[in-house]
């Protein structure tokens, strides 16, 4: 259903699903305590991690834990890719509902999308469970008009271009000492 920004962001912060735009997919979206409607909107398995999206770094950085020296490690490459493309997974705190990723509660992915319509509902909504918007094991859907024949429950934004690249970002993982890239999208993570 076509909303305005207004009603779309307090329908965000009620828990509702709501979909956006961003530099890759469209993200399908809700508070992270509501991470569960996204599984079932989806059909999709819990073994899938969900990703905490927020409007700027400094939001995502209570969701992980890491020593001093691996927070300068992963501020130098969130000051080099951010905003953009790259999930990083990165071990989480207590802040992180299980449900974000149950197959692994330890860890969770982290974004920051490039893009102005995205940055201003996250900031007003704070950091948000998310996903590409599709039926699990389908290609992400890349229109409104997509979204709202699959997913009519969801909430998306009238008189928007939802589509990005049509890539899904680049996923790194920290490993402790280095970066493990689970999925290649358009970013080339510099490993040096």
């Amino acid at each position: 259903m076509n909303v305005s920004l207004e009603v779309l962001i307090n329908a965000a912060k009620a828990g509702k699903l709501i979909s956006f735009p961003t530099d890759t997919v469209p993200a399908l979206a809700t508070i992270p305590a509501q991470a569960e409607l996204i599984y079932a909107a989806k059909q999709r398995s819990f073994d899938k991690p969900l990703i905490l999206m927020a409007a700027k770094a400094e939001d995502l950085w209570d969701y992980v834990k890491g020593d001093h020296i691996e927070y300068q490690i992963w501020q130098k490459v969130v000051n080099q890719y951010w905003p953009g493309a790259l999930t990083l997974v990165l071990p989480a705190s207590e802040k992180i509902p299980k449900v974000m990723n149950p197959s692994d509660p330890t860890t969770i992915g982290i974004r920051v999308p490039n893009n102005k319509v995205a940055q201003t509902i996250l900031a007003q909504t704070g950091p948000m469970a998310t996903t590409s918007v599709n039926l699990s094991g389908q290609p992400a859907l890349e229109n409104r008009a997509e979204i709202e024949v699959y997913f009519p429950e969801v909430l998306t934004l009238e008189a928007t271009e939802y589509k990005g690249l049509g890539i899904p970002s680049t996923v790194a993982k920290w490993t402790g000492n280095n970066w493990q890239i689970l999925r290649q999208g358009s970013i080339k993570l510099d490993q040096n």
